[in-house]
């Protein structure tokens, strides 16, 4: 899809933000950003935001001008910098991929559970929709970022709902829709087709998470592993770890005994790839990345490797992110954090 091929995540502004700060949101993305973003040669922004931006809890389906002014300004320098947008709603009501990663908030998950919750998220996208059906620039509306399940059917049946009812407001900005498992390939392809004009499919690729994550203080098994591999490289004492903690074999058993290296993502990659090819579709990677304290050149090879095979492939992708967040191409003062992977990115 043109203009929706090598972007960059505008992550840690207008969601995962440390607490709600008009000071954070007026300065940590700035036109100046956006202008240089572009100067790189990116051709998108991914634009995460998370819904109390926009909407208060203690004033339901009233929208918060001032939050939906950052995005209209972002809009705008996006415009005068020639790049098109992804929006991606980050945090839902009642859903949030963080609230997953420690069991004292995953109770707090109740968009799939609770029918009221769910309306009030369908009332906020067709306010997004009537704000945005006319954008200034290219536009993708990305209806929920990471969605985490036992089972993919309650998103399916909601994802349906939230496409008819921006259908009924705007016939024309594409749908991106991901799958289950935190936008997972394999969630992915368990979501299928929904059938509805102008979709457009995304999955998230941070693998294998043993290498991106290592010793990543978020992520359970690459943390309690406590290796740090090369890439390309061996898996060093993985088997003996997942024999000592059983409860990681489902998800890791498969790289024991595998070379971490190009071959490995593209078998990953392709089930994505063969979605694509089946359903004649636009498939678009919204994720990726390698955590910033990974030894450089490890993480320059394993760029290097999958921007090419995304390239090979023609799939559209935005890495995360452009700012800090661990994964940051700029540090907290702007400074490039390596400028081989920048170049790597933006070919």
């Amino acid at each position: 899809m043109k203009g929706f091929l090598t972007g960059v995540n505008l992550g840690g502004w207008l969601s995962q933000y440390k607490e709600y700060d008009r000071e954070h949101f007026r300065t940590f993305i700035t036109r100046s950003d956006i202008e240089r973003i572009a100067q790189w040669g990116f051709d998108h922004v991914r634009l995460p935001v998370d819904y109390p931006v926009i909407e208060s809890d203690d004033n339901i389906g009233e929208p918060i001008e001032e939050g939906y002014g950052y995005i209209d300004e972002c809009l705008q320098w996006c415009a005068g910098a020639g790049l098109a947008m992804v929006l991606d709603i980050h945090h839902a009501p009642g859903f949030s991929f963080t609230n997953e990663l420690e069991a004292e908030t995953r109770g707090t998950n109740r968009l799939f559970d609770d029918v009221e919750v769910q309306d009030r998220f369908v009332a906020l996208w067709e306010t997004i929709a009537r704000r945005y059906r006319n954008a200034p620039i290219p536009i993708i509306f990305e209806l929920l970022n990471e969605v985490v399940l036992p089972d993919s059917a309650p998103w399916k049946a909601l994802s349906k709902r939230l496409t008819r009812a921006v259908r009924v407001i705007d016939a024309e900005t594409p749908i991106m829709v991901g799958g289950n498992y935190n936008n997972s390939v394999e969630g992915l392809c368990e979501l299928g087709i929904l059938d509805e004009a102008n979709m457009t499919y995304t999955f998230h690729f941070y693998e294998p998470l043993l290498f991106t994550h290592q010793n990543a203080y978020w992520s359970e098994a690459p943390r309690e592993w406590g290796a740090s591999p090369e890439y390309p490289g061996e898996f060093p004492g993985l088997a003996e770890f997942l024999e000592a903690n059983p409860q990681h074999r489902a998800v890791h058993q498969q790289f024991v005994g595998r070379r971490n290296d190009r071959d490995l993502l593209a078998e990953m990659m392709q089930p994505a790839v063969d979605f694509g090819a089946e359903h004649g579709v636009f498939v678009y990677c919204g994720e990726f990345g390698v955590a910033d304290w990974v030894e450089p050149a490890s993480r320059r090879r394993w760029y290097r490797d999958f921007v090419g095979l995304m390239r090979e492939n023609g799939i559209g992708s935005s890495v995360w992110s452009y700012k800090q967040m661990d994964f940051g191409l700029v540090d907290a003062h702007g400074e490039v954090v390596d400028p081989e992977v920048l170049a790597i990115l933006t070919g």
